[in-house]
């Protein structure tokens, strides 16, 4: 086709896609033509706007390196890893409902029995405690609980030139009857890195970079799905506000006070590999 207009343009770019002999990448490719032709057209961005979004991007892929992963802080700004997330989590009632898996996870912290201290001779402390179980509530033993979050600085602990390797991470193995238990240090709120593109993005848009309290987990048992899922802490003041939308009723957790410090209790329930 030789008279491309604003009108035909789009069917013409959707025809190329003819020959792709991979049916999912075909449909991909399809639909985000469409939306984005659709988008551009809505919009109707001046050449200077159109160069500004591709530095925008440009900028974001130059922030990311092996600690730091500024295209999914943008995914989990805009809301999308929460989307995506919910899409291929579907949950049966009773299952522990997942929540993004966040920027900056990273495999590989130490294995841990049941009653670790991943926290020893830091405070305050927080003792997290609960089960793992199945859907019809059966225990299962061995299931590993890898667990990471922010010290009191609200760094995690690659962030932090000053902090070990997986501070305040550990993988906790349940015990013969499903349970678990692990110290670790009071979870606080804190900022996503603002230094980038995405923080400035999201100062130009009036909303606030912070995340309420929270603790990250990935639940696992043979037989069974994993589960990426966060507890927040109840009476955060950001619990309304998450700048990454992952706050679920059923992870908001109470945490009280035991003596000098803290506790939580939360049972985690997976479902079977179908």
């Amino acid at each position: 086709m030789r008279n491309l207009t604003e009108h035909n343009l789009t069917d013409a770019v959707l025809a190329r896609l003819q020959e792709c002999d991979d049916p999912r990448l075909k449909q991909v490719m399809d639909a985000l033509i469409r939306h984005l032709h659709a988008f551009v057209r809505e919009i109707e961005p001046t050449p200077d706007e159109w160069m500004a979004g591709i530095q925008f991007l440009t900028a974001t892929g130059h922030q990311c390196d092996n600690v730091r992963q500024e295209f999914i802080l943008l995914s989990d700004t805009l809301g999308v890893s929460i989307l995506m997330d919910a899409i291929n989590n579907r949950k049966p009632a009773g299952a522990t409902e997942s929540s993004v898996l966040g920027p900056f996870y990273q495999d590989g912290a130490p294995e841990q029995d049941t009653g670790a201290d991943l926290a020893p001779g830091e405070g305050p402390g927080v003792v997290v405690s609960g089960r793992v179980t199945d859907l019809a509530g059966r225990p299962l033993a061995n299931a590993v609980l890898d667990v990471w979050q922010t010290a009191p600085n609200g760094l995690y602990h690659m962030q932090d030139s000053g902090a070990q390797a997986f501070h305040l991470c550990g993988k906790v193995h349940t015990a013969a009857d499903g349970s678990y238990c692990f110290r670790t240090l009071k979870p606080v709120s804190y900022a996503i890195p603002t230094d980038g593109p995405v923080g400035h993005l999201l100062g130009k848009l009036g909303r606030h970079p912070y995340r309420p309290a929270h603790i990250h987990f990935i639940v696992s048992a043979p037989g069974f799905k994993p589960v990426v899922t966060q507890l927040f802490a109840e009476g955060d003041s950001y619990l309304e506000s998450d700048a990454v939308f992952g706050v679920k009723h059923s992870l908001v957790v109470d945490i009280e006070r035991d003596g000098d410090e803290w506790k939580v209790a939360y049972d985690f329930v997976l479902e079977p590999v179908a």
